[in-house]
């Protein structure tokens, strides 16, 4: 599986500007591609591989906007965009199908400014951590009228916010941090990254490969870092909130390698493998071992000054290479990735 040029129409330079994919062009060259290189339909691939591209978005990848994750080098998702593209370039006669998530919100949600208050009306800062002991001090209590927005009782949205914080405590996850508002549903910072946007579409007509697009992050009551389920599935009355999606499990049981990449390093990212690792599914332990983690194509959230998750993000990926996972990058030839060439030869023997 020889590397492909990238083709000339590819700027790098501009990775980190937002502009129209010219389609009808795109899919001209991408037909011509695909005849010039010999690459033939993703239904013919004996040895599926799979790319599963988390949050690749202008909230989170253009400088400037909302969520942008700078890592510590300050240029993180702009960089890792850049070897993204190329990468798909690189591998498009090989890649099965592209999986790309979309975080998605609205205004009115339990991370967001105007869901909390402070006793004097004020609502928290971005990047705020909301404790457990911080709601059941009334440090921070619901605005009533957010959730009564929603046609939610003020009362049982109250009652939820002290038990969420709790059940992210027992959890061990993150604490309630207070976002930007961002990847607004409708506004520019949901799209995918133009560049990123480009090379998905260019591989979907090159391969006639339709990409799987993963909607997440939209229930108003939870915080849905996973392309697999919430932080918190249920609600104070044990009732259900929102479960894990388990179709999607299963769709990536039939792929023979899965490459993962996108942001951030420190929570979709790293939520999303956490969540495969999940259970006592045998199946879902094998996959594993078919799991490769593009190290060079994603960055931990860094705020100089407020937040910095770089060394909770390293921990993961050392935990998920323990668990028997693959830590790549991008730039290595898929043939020397540890294990793939054997697992090739085997499904096409």
């Amino acid at each position: 599986m020889p590397d492909l040029p990238v083709p000339a129409f590819y700027r790098p330079e501009r990775v980190a500007e937002i502009w129209r994919v010219p389609y009808e062009e795109r899919a001209a060259d991408a037909r011509a591609w695909a005849r010039e290189h010999g690459i033939h339909a993703s239904a013919e691939d004996s040895f599926r591989i799979c790319l599963l591209a988390v949050d690749v978005q202008n909230t989170f990848c253009i400088p400037g906007f909302e969520l942008f994750v700078a890592g510590r080098s300050g240029t993180g998702a702009v960089d890792d965009n850049r070897r993204l593209c190329e990468f798909v370039y690189r591998n498009l006669g090989t890649l099965t199908q592209i999986v790309p998530s979309l975080d998605t919100h609205r205004a009115m949600q339990v991370f967001h400014p105007v869901w909390l208050v402070d006793e004097e009306g004020n609502h928290p800062d971005p990047y705020t951590l909301v404790s457990a002991q911080d709601v059941e001090s009334g440090r921070w209590r619901l605005n009533p009228a957010a959730p009564e927005s929603l046609g939610i009782d003020p009362e049982y949205a109250a009652r939820q916010l002290a038990h969420y914080t709790r059940r992210l405590a027992e959890g061990g996850k993150y604490q309630l941090t207070i976002w930007p508002y961002h990847a607004m549903l409708g506004g520019i910072g949901h799209a995918l990254v133009s560049a990123v946007e480009e090379a998905f579409f260019f591989h979907a007509i090159a391969r006639s490969s339709q990409p799987d697009f993963q909607v997440k992050g939209e229930h108003p009551l939870t915080e849905h870092y996973s392309m697999l389920g919430p932080e918190v599935t249920d609600g104070p009355d044990g009732e259900a909130l929102a479960g894990k999606n388990t179709a999607l499990v299963e769709r990536l049981l039939e792929f023979d390698a899965v490459v993962v990449a996108g942001q951030a390093k420190s929570h979709c990212v790293a939520w999303t493998i956490d969540d495969l690792l999940e259970g006592d599914d045998a199946r879902v332990h094998r996959l594993a071992e078919r799991i490769y983690l593009l190290e060079d194509c994603t960055s931990p959230v860094v705020v100089p000054g407020v937040v910095d998750y770089t060394d909770e993000a390293d921990a993961a990926f050392e935990r998920f290479s323990r668990a028997g996972m693959h830590v790549v990058r991008s730039t290595t030839p898929l043939a020397e990735w540890p294990g793939i060439s054997d697992r090739i030869a085997k499904a096409v023997s």
